[in-house]
């Protein structure tokens, strides 16, 4: 039962990141910081909206148990990307500030799906 109490926070969590982070890419004119740090990681404001689009479809994989996990594994992917490109980049700090990001659908996965009746 605390296993799947846990798997329901990280769940709210994960999921309500997904969909700030598509919000927030939507409205990056607002948020000037956050474009600078993208165009340091050589990402196009062309291309921010189509990242935006990505998060929020992250999002709402999460929440449904049949694709639970192949939401994690692409919530996952992005992660290494923004770690890599930062890293490209010479923006360790970055890349450091990521991991914990990077353990939360991985620990998400191992959890599995809260409240699905396991054998």
């Amino acid at each position: 039962m605390i296993k799947s109490i846990i798997s329901l926070v990280l769940l709210l969590v994960s999921a309500g990141l997904s969909f700030k982070h598509g919000w927030d890419s939507f409205n990056v004119k607002n948020h000037p910081e956050s474009l600078k740090m993208m165009s340091d990681l050589g990402i196009k404001p062309a291309f921010v909206p189509v990242m935006g689009v990505a998060a929020i479809f992250v999002g709402i994989l999460l929440l449904f148990p049949k694709t639970f996990l192949l939401g994690n594994i692409l919530n996952s992917i992005t992660i290494v990307i923004i770690m890599a490109l930062a890293i490209n980049a010479g923006n360790f700090k970055i890349a450091l500030m990521e991991i914990p990001f990077l353990l939360l659908p991985l620990l998400m996965i191992w959890l599995k799906y809260p409240f699905i009746k396991t054998a």
